[in-house]
């Protein structure tokens, strides 16, 4: 054998093309030396050789979530030529509250907030335009809680067909099922008929997104609401009390108080647990500078009803974080902004042998959003120890996607787009335009930057200063944007103009 071993060497030349051993075949496939063995070994591929599993799966992909992540994630694979299939299915609030594709940012968070939040600006504009010579009526301007709901919904609606109507033109299978792992490449997906379908994949991404929390005590759910109910409130919530200090508490508090709601805001203990408490201090005083009250150091322990109705009557017991006294007080509407779960626990994880933590259903992954198991993937809210924005999940669902799937970064320039402020007045749709100019022989350094839109000194000042920087297209791809703003467009450009493509958007 030795005396022929150079004619085997050169053998495996002519098959692999490669010189350098070990060159490694599994079941007459060639695998290749030791950091493609390796690397085989962490991508699942080494695995399935082994099992000999030349299996064709119903999809290269199965993103499991149609929230932000998961639509930037399966519109990319899909780009990159695999057969993909998102799932995505609300389970309703207690309330009976459920919405349609997009996940919480586009239908009961970033979305629906910011614009009831520009509703109570609006409210305090008018008070502000007498001072500045507008002749207004004298009597109190009331607000319609109806007309600004109907609005708000009519527009995300919009935002969900046009989601649905992405999926559709990039060849992705959308299925409004609730999906379930039965094996590791395998799931089963529930629609709302309780029908049962059955679907394989070569590699799943998990981006099933959080809920919020309920507190454990009485009439909790029976009568309380969270933020997948506020936004849709077939009626004004009247004299509300917002429990929690979280940013979504204070958040709904504030452009309730701004709507002329009475609002009181109970609080454990301090505002805004790991943010900066100098500016968490500063931002509750001027919210009781506003008009919003602050329970501190109280915690509830009951919420009874005392009269039903829209709204009815609710009668809140709490306790003193620092001794046994107990108080009560009544409201109209309680908002409970305590933090958010995972959305891991009933999706058959411990089928698939995905690892997650006991304690917060995180899934811990490794810098490449991948599991324990080398096919599955997770991204966004769901992750141990990451942001929970939207715009980190958009940027992680299209970089996997890339990497997975080996596609190349896009060559991207202009772009128009929608001021959320804009959306509900039906005003200019479409009428914005962004663009920079890049020198392609200099590392794609930004030289020009045009921006058409509201507030446009504001956003050109900022950038000014990372062009003095040096700014390049990839460093604005690598940005991570504040959403939902104007501003953020220039970090999610998709066009070059000289390809003629079509920049028109369906959504924020």
């Amino acid at each position: 054998l030795s005396q022929d071993g150079s004619n085997y060497q050169e053998l495996l030349l002519e098959m692999t093309g490669q010189k350098t051993v070990p060159n490694v075949f599994i079941n007459k496939t060639h695998v290749g030396g030791c950091d493609k063995t390796m690397k085989a070994h962490k991508d699942g591929v080494l695995q399935q050789l082994l099992c000999g599993e030349n299996e064709v799966y119903d999809y290269d992909l199965i993103v499991i979530g149609g929230g932000s992540g998961g639509l930037a994630c399966s519109k990319e694979a899909a780009l990159l030529g695999k057969k993909v299939m998102v799932l995505d299915y609300v389970v309703p609030t207690p309330k009976g509250n459920t919405w349609g594709l997009g996940g919480t940012c586009v239908n009961v968070g970033c979305i629906p907030k910011k614009l009831m939040h520009q509703t109570a600006l609006l409210g305090t504009s008018i008070q502000d335009a007498r001072k500045f010579g507008w002749e207004l009526p004298e009597e109190t301007v009331k607000h319609n809680w109806e007309t600004m709901k109907t609005a708000v919904n009519n527009y995300i609606g919009s935002l969900n067909w046009g989601y649905r109507v992405a999926l559709r033109d990039k060849n992705v299978n959308y299925v409004n099922s609730y999906a379930e792992f039965i094996e590791s490449h395998k799931i089963k997906a529930t629609n709302k008929r309780g029908k049962e379908t059955f679907h394989t994949a070569a590699k799943f991404i998990l981006a099933t997104g959080e809920r919020p929390r309920y507190l454990g005590i009485t009439g909790d759910k029976e009568y309380c609401i969270t933020s997948d109910d506020l936004f849709s409130l077939p009626h004004c919530p009247g004299k509300t009390l917002v429990i929690g200090a979280s940013y979504v508490a204070l958040e709904c508090g504030g452009f309730l108080a701004g709507l002329g709601l009475d609002v009181t805001v109970m609080v454990r203990s301090i505002l805004l647990r790991g943010f900066d408490q100098d500016m968490a201090n500063r931002a509750g005083k001027h919210m009781e500078e506003h008009g919003v009250k602050f329970l501190r150091k109280y915690v509830p322990i009951k919420v009874e009803e005392l009269e039903a109705g829209t709204p009815g009557r609710l009668k809140v017991t709490a306790k003193s974080t620092e001794g046994d006294e107990t108080i009560e007080g009544e409201y109209n509407t309680v908002l409970i902004a305590v933090g958010r779960d995972a959305c891991t626990g009933k999706i058959g994880l411990d089928q698939a042998g995905v690892k997650v933590n006991p304690k917060n259903g995180k899934i811990p992954v490794n810098d490449e959003e991948q599991t324990n198991v080398p096919h599955i993937y997770a991204i966004g809210d769901i992750l141990e120890g990451k942001w929970e924005l939207t715009p980190v999940a958009i940027q992680a669902g299209k970089l996997l996607a890339r990497r997975l799937y080996a596609g190349a970064s896009l060559k991207v320039y202009h772009s128009l787009f929608w001021p959320l402020e804009f959306t509900v007045p039906n005003r200019d749709n479409n009428k914005c335009y962004s663009k920079i100019i890049c020198n392609k022989l200099d590392n794609g350094r930004v030289i020009g930057f045009h921006y058409l839109g509201p507030n446009a000194g504001e956003v050109m000042q900022g950038y000014g200063v990372a062009m003095k920087c040096g700014l390049t297209k990839e460093q604005l791809d690598n940005t991570i944007g504040i959403h939902p703003t104007c501003a953020e467009i220039f970090t999610t450009m998709e066009v070059t103009k000289s390809s003629g493509g079509d920049i028109t958007q369906t959504g924020c």
